[in-house]
């Protein structure tokens, strides 16, 4: 069966789907004759997006904060009021960080834990009784970082930590329903989220360490995920560095972390260079 005979008439809620994985998403999903929910908080990127997909398909756009409980609610009221019924939800949406922990201003957490940690729950909890109808897919867009933490990503490492969690205990308490569940880490993916990162007051980095340009397009990625979703996928790691990276942890645990500390020190800017220097010097020193 190809996508396009699995999705077609299928309703599919994405939120984050204003840019990257998430617009990719829902672009792919309309080609593939799925009707689409868009959300997010940008009003004027969904309006567009909406007129864009809605020569391909039926579509409506909800603009949504996915940390709001209420507006989960009324994104989840909008899908069943306009489709009647929801077979599959994305839940896309999230924000990254950067910095180390002890500079790290709390809120930081707190914000990366209400968008990316429950959001995920609250539009999977309002979702939840229409994907047990229609035995449908819940999908959770993690990272590498909700297998094997990453330095200087404590706050995100923790939210993608306990969106796993999270959808993996919900598989076994409806192992029976014919409900799915997929846990989806696309690893470094060319988008606009370490623009949007927060480093340690809360404020956005504005740029990225890393070069898009070598990295899975937004476009791949959603291409895997809806073949993973037809093929009722519990996980899917995507790029290689990811798989050996936690191939690695499990059998080399303490040298895993040292090769992670050292690839993340490489980046521009790290924030956590000037003690990867001071490592150095002391080594350069034989201290």
């Amino acid at each position: 069966m190809t996508d396009r005979e699995y999705f077609n008439g299928k309703v599919a809620v994405v939120t984050g789907a204003s840019s990257g994985i998430g617009l990719a998403t829902a672009r792919r999903f309309a080609m593939c004759g799925a009707s689409v929910v868009l959300a997010a908080r940008s009003e004027d990127k969904l309006r567009s997006l909406e007129k864009e997909l809605s020569e391909l398909t039926r579509v409506i756009a909800v603009t949504t904060d996915v940390s709001k409980e209420d507006d989960c609610r009324r994104l989840v009221e909008a899908a069943v009021a306009e489709f009647g019924r929801i077979d599959i939800l994305v839940n896309n949406a999230g924000i990254s960080m950067r910095a180390m922990f002890r500079d790290l201003d709390l809120s930081v957490i707190h914000r990366l834990m209400d968008v990316n940690f429950w959001g995920t729950v609250y539009c999977t909890k309002y979702a939840l009784p229409y994907l047990l109808e229609s035995h449908g897919s819940v999908v959770g867009v993690v990272s590498t970082a909700g297998f094997k933490g990453l330095p200087g990503r404590t706050g995100y490492s923790a939210s993608k930590y306990a969106i796993n969690g999270f959808l993996d205990t919900l598989r076994s308490e409806h192992l029976y329903d014919g409900l799915h569940v997929l846990v989806f880490a696309p690893g470094f993916t060319a988008s606009n989220i370490r623009f949007t990162a927060l480093v340690a007051d809360g404020s956005q980095q504005g740029g990225t360490p890393r070069d898009e340009g070598k990295m899975m397009s937004a476009e791949r990625v959603a291409e895997i995920m809806l073949r993973k979703i037809r093929r009722r996928s519990r996980r899917a790691i995507l790029t290689p560095t990811s798989k050996l990276l936690l191939l690695l942890a499990r059998i080399f645990p303490a040298l895993t972390d040292r090769m992670e500390y050292w690839y993340m020190a490489r980046e521009p800017e790290s924030p956590f260079k000037k003690r990867s220097e001071i490592m150095r010097e002391r080594k350069g020193r034989g201290e």
